[in-house]
């Protein structure tokens, strides 16, 4: 099938969208992978060993109630002994009431141990993820990552708890009944074998293709909802630039593409299900016209026959779940397959497993060395190329330089998320292999331009650097920035709760949240990523005397376009293309007249802009 054609300007859109299309929706049946799902319930023995003993008693439980129910019907009706029919109809309630109350605890479980399982292989992929570097997530899109732990994991889900038990059922249920049925007559019997691979080939084409286009249609609704949640995101853009019938184009594609999938889904349906029903149809047409015969001539009762037409439904019966079963288990191979590629995925680097923890020193800022660094995001594209400087404790070092210069990769370097290609960083005297992320980070204070929060109230998201403070740490820290009462005119004050990505929040009041939870922490580094770019003049002028004090006695490293906060930096670096042309104090620089003094210029001409 194809997808819904597209303008030339929103095809790449929708192939970013549908990169996942690209894997494969199906897999064979592999013992590797099959192994190390049940590996998932070790945990869980007891449980999944009565369920294996429940599967198989309940193979054997339905048969032996059709069985029953056709003894009954060729032993006392068919022998109209009156006597003996109550008493068979009890027994055959006792084997009813014990088969269901035996169905009850097998399918409660199976449906235990699949969320046990799936909640295990979540909480893995969550705990791969917090171990990943930076680079990671920013080559991985968040649609994926996503994916594997909802639709991937939801198929392995179905692997564990149904295809198995499910399977062992069914095919105990077709081997019962096909030893009867051989036992009752077996020239009847030959005729029903010969029905059962045409009724096989046939499911089995149409549940395959209707798998396959029920992934299609997961798929579709996926882009249809990732490009929803994104188009309200970006509401704001979207009407400043008059892109409505742009977005609305695009969004009507990805519909069509979805309602495609849906209605060929729904067709193949309505050929597959007459299709089997007038299969069946013609087979018991045969069973009645060869079965009426050997009545007639008294080589079967009419009593054997009715029994014989229900063992032969209880034969036919689990063929279209044993298909639907195995499409099942090829895509929960299939899914299973990418859950444990993202488990096993290594990262780009690891923590040394001799590096040890930084030393604290509480109170003393931390000093750190760049020595002909170079490093690319891409090892083929060096962002930056020899840089070397040194920052000693408690000096405060300011990059200033065009978008793309290398200030943020510096940054990034400084915070450990990713790790020089060429030359060494130094902290503290270390090299930065030597030390442990952990121990690093714990010393460390980032205030960035955009800094996400998380939802819950304001008191705990300033509670994130330090979850052992008190109330009354937080506030005195608030205090200290010259904040405590633009926090506390909040409409609940600290306990406001914040929505999703700080929604009920100002961007400023963001900021002072992060400004508040940064000094907390008590870091020897302190980061400041255009920490000022997004609040008003009125609050950057309170909290210039508040950065005076979060800055004091810490290395910090600021990277700001604002000239209130690099005046005062001991040591300011102009990068271009990844290298230092200058450096120096901010009087410094200007007296030179080159680069910095050009910026410094255009800034001033913004700044007394009226």
């Amino acid at each position: 099938m194809k997808p819904a054609k597209l303008p030339p300007n929103l095809g790449p859109l929708v192939q970013r969208e549908s990169d996942e299309a690209d894997e494969p929706q199906f897999k064979p049946l592999e013992w590797g992978l099959i192994r190390r799902l049940f590996t998932y319930t070790r945990p869980f023995a007891a449980k999944r060993n009565a369920l294996f003993i429940l599967t198989f008693i309940r193979a054997m439980q339905i048969p032996a109630i059709t069985w029953a129910m056709g003894r009954i019907i060729s032993g006392p009706i068919a022998q109209h002994e009156a006597a003996v029919l109550p008493w068979a109809v009890l027994g055959y309630g006792i084997l009813a009431v014990v088969t269901d109350g035996m169905f009850h605890f097998r399918q409660r479980y199976a449906l235990e141990l699949g969320e046990e399982v799936v909640s295990a292989l979540r909480s893995r992929i969550f705990d791969r993820m917090q171990q990943m570097p930076m680079s990671f997530f920013h080559r991985t899109k968040l649609g994926r990552i996503i994916g594997r732990v909802t639709t991937d994991v939801e198929t392995v889900r179905t692997g564990i708890q149904d295809v198995l038990f499910v399977s062992v059922i069914q095919f105990g249920q077709m081997l019962f009944a096909a030893v009867v049925m051989a036992w009752c007559d077996w020239l009847l019997f030959l005729v029903v074998i010969a029905m059962a691979p045409v009724l096989w080939l046939v499911n089995n084409h149409f549940r395959m293709r209707l798998s396959q286009l029920s992934r299609a249609a997961q798929e579709s609704f996926s882009r249809v909802t990732s490009t929803l949640a994104e188009s309200v995101n970006g509401m704001r853009v979207t009407q400043g630039f008059v892109r409505q019938e742009m977005n609305l184009g695009l969004f009507r594609t990805l519909l069509a593409d979805h309602s495609r999938y849906n209605i060929e889904q729904a067709r193949t349906s309505a050929i597959l299900t007459p299709l089997l029903e007038l299969n069946s149809q013609f087979f018991i047409a045969v069973l009645l016209m060869l079965g009426g015969w050997r009545t007639f001539h008294g080589m079967m009762t009419i009593a054997d026959l009715i029994q014989f037409f229900l063992l032969a439904n209880l034969f036919f019966s689990p063929i279209a779940t044993i298909g639907n079963q195995y499409n099942q288990a090829l895509i929960a191979m299939a899914g299973a397959e990418r859950v444990f590629r993202l488990i096993d995925a290594k990262p780009d680097w690891e923590d040394d497993p001799q590096a040890v923890p930084l030393p604290p020193a509480p109170g003393v800022g931390m000093r750190v060395e760049f020595r002909d660094i170079r490093f690319g995001y891409d090892p083929s594209r060096m962002v930056l190329q020899g840089v070397s400087f040194s920052a000693a404790p408690g000096q405060t070092v300011a990059l200033v330089g065009h978008t793309g210069s290398g200030k943020s990769s510096i940054i990034n370097l400084v915070s450990k998320f990713y790790l020089p290609s060429g030359g060494e960083l130094l902290v503290d005297g270390r090299e930065i292999r030597s030390v442990t992320s952990h121990s690093l980070h714990r010393q460390m204070g980032m205030v960035q331009q955009q800094n996400f929060l998380f939802t819950g109230t304001v008191m705990e998201n300033i509670k994130l650097s330090k979850p052992e403070a008190s109330d009354d740490e937080v506030r005195e820290a608030a205090r200290r920035l010259d904040c405590l009462d633009l926090l506390e005119a909040l409409a609940q004050g600290f306990q406001t709760v914040i929505g999703e990505r700080g929604a009920g929040l100002s961007v400023g009041q963001r900021q002072v949240v992060c400004f508040t939870r940064a000094l907390l922490a008590d870091p020897r580094l302190v980061i400041l990523d255009e920490a000022t770019s997004a609040i008003d003049a009125l609050t950057e002028a309170r909290l210039q005397k508040a950065l005076v004090e979060l800055l004091r006695g810490r290395t910090s490293f600021i990277v700001a376009h604002r000239l209130s906060t690099i005046r005062h930096a001991d040591l300011v670096l102009v990068l271009d293309h990844g290298r230092i042309i200058e450096r120096g104090t901010h009087l410094e620089l200007l007296a030179q007249r080159g680069h910095y003094a050009a910026l410094y210029e255009q800034f001033v001409q913004v700044d007394d802009r009226p």
